[in-house]
């Protein structure tokens, strides 16, 4: 039973989650609004509903641009809101 535990505290930590989304504001100094957004299956309907939420990352050279689909990234709170670093722009906004 404590190596299960060992096991899986260290796996948590070693692997920071990465989610991907779309720049929706940039106004803030070295920080960037990302919203994220996940499909989930109704638990009566079972029809897919558009669930999504904001996350706040830190962008050090200020790259992303609105509209922006960039990648995130879970590291040490920069701030109360901010917890996620931009690791890098996959497409940009036209």
């Amino acid at each position: 039973m404590e190596n299960t535990a060992v096991l899986a505290a260290s796996t948590s930590s070693s692997m920071p989650r990465k989610m991907s989304g779309v720049v929706e504001s940039n106004a803030m100094q070295k920080t960037i609004v990302v919203r994220v957004e996940r499909q989930v299956a109704h638990p009566k309907y079972r029809k897919l509903i558009k669930r999504s939420m904001k996350l706040h990352a830190h962008d050090e050279n200020s790259d992303a641009k609105v509209g922006d689909v960039v990648t995130v990234v879970e590291c040490r709170p920069y701030s109360k809101t901010k917890t996620w670093r931009l690791e890098k722009v996959d497409a940009r906004a036209i």
